[in-house]
C-alpha cells in the first residue's frame, strides 16, 4: 500500500510536529525587467528537525525560492519569517551549502571553516571557534585534515568540509542548493548517508533543492513539488520511510511507489 500523503494546503493546517522553524506566506517573486513572474502564492512552513526539499522541472523557480529563503533575494510580496523575525538580508542562522565547495585554496580547511565567523565577528572569534571546528571535523570524518589545503581534499572531502562551515555558526535553518550534484554517484550516495546521520545528530532543519527524486526521496520528511511558470506547489508529500534511511530502500516497492507518484505529477505539470 503506498505511503504518499498529500497534504493540505498550510493555511488549512493545523497540526504541527513541533515549532515552526521557517514559515513562508503568499510569496511571489517578479522580475520586472522582462515582466517575469517566477514564484506566485507560495505557502510553506517547516518545523524544527525537519528535512524538506522542492522538485520540479528546471525554470520552476526552486533557486530564487532558495534564495529568497537565504535572505539573497528580496520578494516581491509575501512574509518570510525564521524563528519569529523576518527574514531581510543574509543571517548568521541561516546556514548555506552550494554544488561547490568554494573552499580558499590559500586557507587550510579548518581556516576555511571558522572564515564566516572571521567574516562577521573578526579574527579572534573565528580563533576561538577553533575547537567547535574540530569537533565537526571528526564528526564528518576529517579530523585528521585540518591543516590540508582544498588543492588536497577530493569532492567529496571538500563538501564535508563545507558541511562543517555551515554547521559552524549552528544555524537554525540549512539550506541547501544540490550540494552534491558534481560528485559520481557512488560518492553522492555517500554524501547523502553522511548528511543524514549529521543531520539526525544534530536535530538538524534543512531545506533542500535537488533535480533527483532518489535524492529528495531518501532524504526528505517532505518534498515540495513545484509547477512552472509561475512556480508554485501543487502538493506536498510526506514520505513516511523509516529512519535511518538506508540505500536498500530504493530497491523496495514502497519507494518505488513514492518516486512515480512524483514522477507522475511531474509529467502532468509538464503537459499542462
Amino acid at each position: 500500500m503506498s505511503k504518499v500523503e498529500p497534504l493540505p494546503r498550510e493555511p488549512q493546517t493545523t497540526v504541527a510536529r513541533s515549532l515552526p522553524v521557517y514559515e513562508i506566506e503568499r510569496l511571489s517573486k517578479t522580475y520586472a525587467r522582462n515582466n517575469l513572474t517566477a514564484l506566485s502564492d507560495v505557502y510553506l512552513t517547516i518545523h524544527k528537525g525537519e528535512f524538506v526539499s522542492v522538485i520540479g522541472s528546471s525554470g520552476c523557480g526552486k533557486s530564487t525560492l532558495l534564495k529568497i529563503m537565504a535572505g539573497l533575494l528580496p520578494p516581491t510580496t509575501g512574509r518570510v519569517v525564521l524563528d519569529g523575525r523576518p527574514v531581510l538580508g543574509p543571517r548568521p542562522d541561516i546556514g548555506m551549502m552550494f554544488q561547490q565547495a568554494t573552499l580558499l585554496p590559500w586557507k587550510t580547511t579548518i581556516e576555511n571553516i571558522v572564515l564566516p565567523i572571521e567574516i562577521r565577528e573578526g579574527r579572534a572569534a573565528a580563533k576561538a571557534a577553533h575547537v567547535r571546528a574540530m569537533d565537526l571535523l571528526e564528526l564528518v570524518g576529517l579530523g585528521e585534515f585540518p591543516n590540508v589545503y582544498p588543492g588536497e581534499l577530493s569532492g567529496g572531502m571538500a563538501q564535508r568540509a563545507s558541511i562543517c562551515r555551515m554547521l559552524v555558526a549552528d544555524p537554525a535553518m540549512l539550506l541547501l542548493d544540490e550540494p552534491f550534484s558534481a560528485l559520481d554517484e557512488f560518492t553522492r550516495d555517500f554524501m547523502n548517508m553522511e548528511f543524514q546521520r549529521i543531520c539526525m545528530e544534530r536535530g538538524a532543519t534543512a531545506f533542500l533543492v535537488t533535480h533527483s527524486l532518489e535524492e529528495a526521496v531518501i532524504l526528505s520528511d517532505r518534498i515540495q513539488v513545484m509547477k512552472a511558470r509561475p512556480g508554485r506547489i501543487v502538493e506536498d508529500v510526506r514520505i513516511n520511510l523509516r529512519r535511518p534511511r538506508t540505500l536498500e530502500m530504493i530497491n523496495t516497492q514502497e519507494f518505488g511507489e513514492i518516486v512515480a507518484h512524483i514522477r507522475e505529477l511531474l509529467g502532468k505539470e509538464a503537459h499542462e
